[in-house]
């Protein structure tokens, strides 16, 4: 990354240092964070997408022993794994450097320092960091919920993560179904300033109309036939928190309707009263719809996409995203090797080879179900080509839309040809040559194509 685009943050309890600090860095970077209290390093990571960290190794304490800084970086590093720290001290003790090191600080600068060794040694730990991106190694976002991806598409997917979950805008994730939506919801979750509330997740395309109105807002006994008792719906129980509706492309208009009310008024009124409350959520759904069969507003109201959708994330398909097949099908071999109690699961080229070649209509679910069956059924610790079997249903699919494509291929290829040919009137030598192709290739074509 190119110092002129980072974010850099300054956390020192000492106003000249970010002075200093801040004046140095200014005509060099993108954007320069100053921060005396390092109690708001927290929020500050929450809020901003920084690219490095420069910490001071001593907060308000009379011996400087190094112990504060540590203490913080353990903190930043629990909190975001990758981020680049340099430490900064006025000792220079060689036995602190290493400590810091051990604890996963980038670098190490002492007060007083020279500006241009500063600036070159943040240049260089961004230069390190964008090489590694380049690599395309594989990304974890999350801390309990594992979304894998080195692929082009994924990484821009991440990226906008970090920029929206920490706020608060509601957030529509896109994708067919297997792409792994619920898990995003559930990582974006973990990733705002909400994680240590509530995240609720309705399914709300499988409601019916009584059920949607019970399930999310609540009831009070004796509403309908079946209310025994006094309920709270999904709403008022993601309070404070994060509220995720999966496959919201299928619910009604009527249903819509009720559910735009209540994110309008941001008050939700149980069945069976009267009586408002308040709620505080985030939203985020998602749905397999695509985006331009939801504007049709015979299908879905526009005032609730505008609602429901300041933000849109698109899982791509697992077909478009052919780099992460390999590293997402190990991972899965990990995960059902301990779960099957089975030794340390490893491919075969051949086996590899057969899972980038293959299509995934049921996307990454159908890698996983098959990497499962594969785990359970294999024989060896090293899966071979025989052992990856695709589920049937898919593969009928995948042959359904090779056949259409090809017919689509052969279509466009034999209009060319008879183009080309009463381009030339009839010289079948010049075709050819247009065409690249021999005289022969151009004749077997002709009798495939009847021409």
């Amino acid at each position: 990354m190119i110092l002129k685009k980072a974010t850099v943050l300054v956390v020192d309890d000492d106003s000249d240092v970010l002075t200093a600090v801040r004046l140095l860095l200014k005509p060099e970077a993108g954007e320069v964070i100053i921060e005396r209290n390092p109690e708001n390093i927290n929020q500050l990571l929450q809020r901003n997408q920084v690219d490095i960290l420069l910490l001071d190794m001593n907060f308000n304490s009379a011996i400087n022993t190094g112990n504060e800084g540590l203490y913080w970086l353990r903190k930043i590093k629990a909190l975001k794994p990758g981020l680049l720290v340099i430490m900064i001290t006025a000792y220079g003790e060689i036995d602190l450097a290493v400590r810091c090191l051990k604890e996963g600080a980038d670098d190490f600068v002492v007060k007083p320092w020279h500006n241009e060794k500063l600036i070159e040694t943040i240049k260089e730990l961004l230069d390190k960091k964008g090489a590694a991106k380049l690599t395309k190694q594989p990304v974890t976002i999350a801390t309990t919920t594992a979304i894998l991806g080195a692929s082009d598409m994924m990484q821009d997917v991440f990226y906008k993560v970090s920029k929206i979950a920490p706020t608060d805008a509601n957030i529509l994730i896109l994708g067919e179904n297997g792409t792994g939506k619920d898990l995003m919801a559930k990582a974006i979750h973990e990733q705002s300033l909400r994680a240590h509330k509530p995240f609720v997740k309705v399914d709300v395309g499988a409601l019916t109309d009584t059920l949607f109105e019970s399930e999310l807002f609540g009831h009070k006994k004796g509403a309908f036939t079946d209310a025994r008792e006094d309920r709270q719906g999904r709403l008022e129980a993601a309070e404070g928190g994060t509220l995720f509706l999966d496959e919201i492309g299928n619910i009604t208009l009527q249903q819509q309707a009720k559910l735009l009310t209540v994110l309008q008024n941001r008050q939700v009124t149980r069945l069976g009263t009267n009586k408002s409350v308040d709620i505080d959520i985030r939203l985020i759904c998602a749905t397999n719809v695509p985006l331009q069969d939801l504007a049709n507003e015979s299908r879905f109201r526009k005032d609730l996409i505008y609602r429901i959708n300041t933000v849109e994330i698109t899982m791509p398909p697992l077909r478009k995203r052919n780099n992460d097949v390999v590293l997402l099908a190990k991972h899965f071999a990990d995960v059902y090797a301990k779960k099957y109690l089975k030794p340390a699961i490893d491919f075969e080229p051949s086996a590899l080879q057969k899972l980038k070649a293959y299509h995934y209509p049921g996307n990454i679910r159908e890698l996983q179900y098959s990497i499962e069956r594969a785990v359970i059924m294999a024989d060896a610790s090293l899966l071979r080509a025989d052992d990856i079997i695709f589920s049937a249903l898919e593969t009928a699919v995948k042959v359904d839309l090779e056949n259409e494509e090809n017919l689509l291929l052969s279509k466009v290829e034999r209009s060319a040809i008879l183009r080309v040919i009463e381009k030339h009137n009839g010289n079948i030598t010049r075709a050819a040559k247009e065409l690249g192709l021999t005289r022969t290739a151009l004749y077997r074509r002709l009798n495939k194509y009847e021409i």
